[in-house]
């Protein structure tokens, strides 16, 4: 037997795991301050629920990893968390109140081709409001990432467009409704290959260069163009999607966001699920060029899914778990931070030290105790390898006179401590 993990799942060392904690505990912060709630989903799904709202020649389908229980049945692993959030919602709509705000950091697979960046096995962070209309909800999304983003310590710059938009000025152009879709894929590239790049493909699926020289010079119009250009147009997307724009604009500007925001006519996100504005959020100083979180306005995915006659409009946004670790693993707070506070080492008072050990957990420490029986000088040695600023050397002498020596190993000094005052030590310590 070959010890290995399976090609795109990986273990995480302690002080790896330490920084994936603190990115997620800092969003799930954030979010509930935001009035989200938690929820959990099933990792094990039915497959005709993952599969049920795709074509056969849908490429999801091929990434799902299928199993089969004791009872023949057929079932999937989630592949990602908004089609267990639809099925919670229609399994549980008796019981929330819309508007409903939720998030959810958790697991999900996929069975594909493993490269940078995209895993067989990863955690996604999703947030999303199901039950709210308009540009309101969409821009307290965006104060949300601002302010994520902000307490993690990274800049961002977020793009921001409108699908319908986007489909009405390819209309305008003369693209046919057949071959909109294809339009969007290509265009969505604008800003990543070259012009001749950009001709070529639209080329291959049939457009005229009349078209294409349309499309090149509408995708590089600024929004303030676009609204005088197309100000009394007869095409309801372009309207609607330069409507839904300039509102959402009226809140950036409100917020006082609008450093952190810029419109972009040639965003798409990729996905034909999304019925308005979406999202993408970059590292504003290029340390990372892919995008590292995004979303979007999805009005029709959880009605269609549960197909019960009503509408449940949705909006939702996703953080970059993968893409934030990479950001944050080779700073100096995380390189020189430890996972113990305090490092007791016992001399023949091993009951003692335990005591000693809860009083101090008590007051808020993280302590560990030397239970191996090393020598002295070993256990320093220890305590300086883990990066451990303080250690106790806890003796007979220091249980019968009721004080001890808390070693500082950083700065290489000493500080008396009274069980009398032990209250006080992270006072004393300036904690």
């Amino acid at each position: 037997m070959k010890i290995q993990n399976v090609k795109g799942g990986y273990d995480f060392i302690p002080r790896e795991q330490k920084i994936r904690n603190y990115i997620n505990d800092t969003l799930r912060g954030v979010f509930e301050e935001y009035g989200y709630l938690p929820i959990e989903t099933p990792i094990l799904c039915y497959f005709d629920i993952l599969t049920g709202k795709y074509d056969e020649n849908n490429d999801i389908l091929n990434e799902i990893y299928k199993l089969t229980d004791q009872g023949d049945r057929k079932l999937g692993l989630r592949y990602d968390l908004t089609v267990p959030f639809a099925k919670f919602i229609a399994l549980n709509k008796k019981e929330i109140k819309l508007p409903f705000k939720r998030y959810e950091i958790n697991k999900v697979f996929r069975d594909g081709p493993v490269k940078v960046g995209r895993d067989r096995e990863f955690t996604q962070c999703d947030v999303d409001v199901v039950g709210l209309d308009g540009q309101g909800i969409e821009a307290e999304l965006l104060n949300l990432y601002v302010r994520g983003y902000s307490k993690l310590g990274i800049d961002i710059i977020i793009k921001y467009n409108s699908r319908k938009l986007m489909s009405g000025l390819i209309k305008e152009a003369g693209v046919e409704d057949k071959d909109i879709s294809s339009v969007i894929t290509i265009l969505d590239k604008i800003k990543k290959i070259s012009r001749e790049e950009i001709i070529n493909y639209l080329s291959e699926i049939g457009l005229s260069m009349g078209v294409i020289v349309l499309l090149l010079e509408y995708f590089t119009l600024s929004m303030e163009e676009i609204n005088k250009k197309f100000k009394y147009s007869s095409n309801e997307l372009v309207i609607e999607g330069i409507n839904e724009i300039n509102e959402l604009e009226k809140y950036i500007i409100g917020m006082k966001i609008e450093k952190y925001c810029t419109f972009d006519s040639s965003l798409a996100r990729g996905q034909d699920y999304y019925t308005g504005n979406v999202f993408e959020v970059y590292e504003a100083n290029g340390l990372l060029t892919s995008s590292i979180g995004g979303g979007g306005r999805y009005d029709k995915m959880i009605g269609e899914f549960i197909d019960d006659g009503e509408v449940y409009p949705a909006v939702g946004v996703s953080f970059g778990l993968t893409s934030l670790y990479e950001l944050l693993k080779n700073r100096e707070e995380f390189s020189n931070d430890s996972l113990i506070d305090i490092y007791i080492i016992p001399i023949n008072t091993n009951i003692e030290s335990l005591i000693l050990g809860e009083k101090l957990r008590d007051l808020g420490f993280k302590v560990d105790i030397e239970m191996t029986n090393k020598k002295i000088k070993k256990s320093l040695d220890y305590a300086n390898k883990e990066k451990i600023p303080y250690v106790i050397i806890y003796g007979e002498d220091e249980v019968n006179n009721k004080v001890f020596k808390l070693k500082d190993m950083f700065n290489n000094k000493e500080i008396d401590v009274s069980f009398d005052k032990i209250s006080d030590l992270k006072k004393v310590l300036g904690i």
